[in-house]
């Protein structure tokens, strides 16, 4: 006889991952200032204008990744799943992942942009 908590834990989970399609859309991907100022020619309001860019634009990517950490929750640890559950769960978990690994990286290479233009700048503004 099928207990009914197991019964109740199966349709959450088949409900949490027929939700995660219209939830998976739900993620804008911030983009990036489309340009930095020469550093070496910059003056101090460019660069405070786009040290702001730059700034909202790693809260927009936080946002961003957080949103696809929370779009796909895993099913409750007691739910029992069908081997095709099992494997969409994981198709969902390797998307998540890469998602987030993507902005991770595009974050990365907009703080070594934003570096080599602060060090020009810098350079050409000595103390």
């Amino acid at each position: 006889m099928i207990r009914h908590s197991n019964v109740c834990a199966s349709l959450l989970a088949l409900g949490a991952l027929a939700a995660a399609p219209s939830t998976f859309a739900a993620c804008s991907y911030p983009h990036a200032p489309d340009q930095f100022p020469d550093g070496a020619a910059a003056t101090m309001d460019q660069m405070v204008a786009s040290n702001n860019q730059v700034k909202q634009y790693i809260a927009d990517m936080d946002v961003y990744m957080k949103c696809v950490d929370a779009e796909s929750p895993p099913p409750p640890a007691d739910a029992k799943l069908t081997d095709a559950q099992k494997k969409e769960v994981a198709e969902r978990e390797k998307m998540r992942v890469q998602k987030h690994n993507a902005a991770v990286a595009d974050e990365e290479a907009m703080r070594d942009k934003w570096h080599e233009v602060l060090t020009a700048y810098k350079a050409a503004h000595p103390k």
